[in-house]
């Protein structure tokens, strides 16, 4: 049993995998993990003693922090991800590969293993990433860009007037909440596209992330919405350890 760990900039998303399929998966706010008591370890909750332990963190230092003192009760050394040049049959064209999200890296993994074909690999939570996938396994850059809160709440920052409340996504707004809705909704969906645009003929879009959903409903092009993308290429990686 290998226990997988995605510490993201909004949430904490775990599960439990025995190679085959997923035994548990739990998710906690950022906020609610940092409160969890001393007492209560959350991964010891369902399952005990995992082989591999493998984390993405892009949450940083107290998250890192809260995650050592968590599985420093299991006997399985954690291996925290990070870009690697190669892994998984995936090929990392980054200037310089250990800069690479360890998110975006799993993410890129899992990709690979669902798809024979060129994949554009879209991760849409507090920023919203779209990264390149050929064919052949080569990672061959990709676009990083606020999510939807995130340009909602810098709308609402950086003006004088411009609300922060959540609106409607509508193709004629007309009033300044949906304006904003609709515009964040539209600048997301108009940069996977052309992004999209210029990849080769029957390539496919994975969306994941907490925002995924609603993002998906926007695209018009090949697209399959994957729950647990990088958590998926955590397992991947875990089970090639």
């Amino acid at each position: 049993m290998n226990l997988l760990i995605d510490a993201g900039n909004s949430r904490v998303k775990w599960g439990w995998h025995d190679g085959r399929r997923w035994t548990n998966i739990a998710m906690v706010s950022l906020i609610e993990f940092a409160a969890s008591s001393d007492h209560i370890n959350p991964f010891s909750a369902t399952h005990s003693d995992p082989a591999h332990i493998v984390i993405s963190n892009v949450a940083g230092d107290g998250a890192h922090q809260l995650l050592v003192n968590w599985t420093s009760i299991f006997d399985a050394e954690p291996l925290w991800l990070k870009g690697e040049p190669e892994r998984c049959g995936v090929r990392n064209r980054y200037d310089r590969p250990e800069q690479l999200g360890p998110d975006r890296w799993a993410a890129l993994v899992a990709a690979r293993a669902m798809e024979a074909r060129s994949c554009l690999v879209v991760n849409a939570g507090t920023a919203t990433t779209a990264d390149l996938l050929s064919a052949e396994g080569e990672f061959l850059g990709g676009l990083i860009l606020p999510g939807v809160e995130l340009m909602r709440f810098v709308l609402h920052e950086h003006t004088g007037r411009l609300p922060v409340q959540v609106g409607n996504f509508v193709e004629q707004p007309r009033n300044t909440i949906d304006a904003i809705e609709s515009g964040c909704r539209h600048a997301q969906a108009g940069a996977i596209e052309r992004m999209f645009r210029a990849m080769p003929a029957g390539s496919v879009c994975l969306v994941s992330g907490g925002g995924g959903p609603a993002l998906f409903e926007r695209l018009d092009l090949p697209a399959r919405y994957v729950e647990n993308l990088v958590l998926e290429g955590l397992a991947r990686i875990a089970g090639s350890a």
